[in-house]
């Protein structure tokens, strides 16, 4: 059986740098990456570590990988899809990004209390929970989509404190 996957030196007929260039820009044809992600893609390739920093930092020169805007996509793509900041962060922070750049990244996300709001009540209805088995129901719902406490305290309403 053949495999999909060809040898680095395979890979265009280059050697060196280049040939770990041409794969990255392989792999950013197909969809973006963060700098972390690529480096991952391209170790697991077989490529040494030293051609994969140079064609990073020469990715990183044309613009062609930007970690903010990665980080911008994968936020708007998200929050979208109904995904609160915590499971964001997460994501991101598994994706190798800098935490200085996913708290600016979420620090300029759409209002999360709102979209907590929205979540619930495209799931649930927009009545608010009456019972506390609902309530807690849809705490653990918005808990696991990411959002922080004084987001859910937002979507169930004000008498609903999930820390007690």
């Amino acid at each position: 059986m053949l495999s999909r996957k060809r040898a680095p030196e395979a890979a265009g007929g280059q050697s060196g740098s280049a040939s770990a260039y041409a794969a990255a820009v392989s792999l950013l044809a197909r969809r973006d990456y963060a700098s972390g992600e690529l480096t991952e893609k391209l170790r697991e390739r077989g490529f040494p570590a030293e051609e994969i920093s140079q064609a990073v930092v020469d990715l990183r020169e044309r613009r062609l990988l930007d970690d903010q805007r990665y980080a911008g996509n994968f936020l708007s793509y998200r929050a979208a899809r109904g995904q609160g900041p915590a499971r964001i962060r997460r994501d991101l922070e598994a994706a190798g990004l800098t935490p200085e750049l996913i708290s600016a990244t979420l620090a300029a996300g759409p209002d999360w209390a709102a979209l907590a709001r929205k979540v619930r009540a495209t799931r649930f209805g927009a009545e608010p929970p009456v019972a506390w088995h609902e309530k807690a129901q849809q705490s653990r719902f918005l808990h696991y989509r990411g959002f922080s406490a004084d987001h859910i305290r937002s979507a169930l309403g004000p008498d609903f404190d999930p820390d007690s």
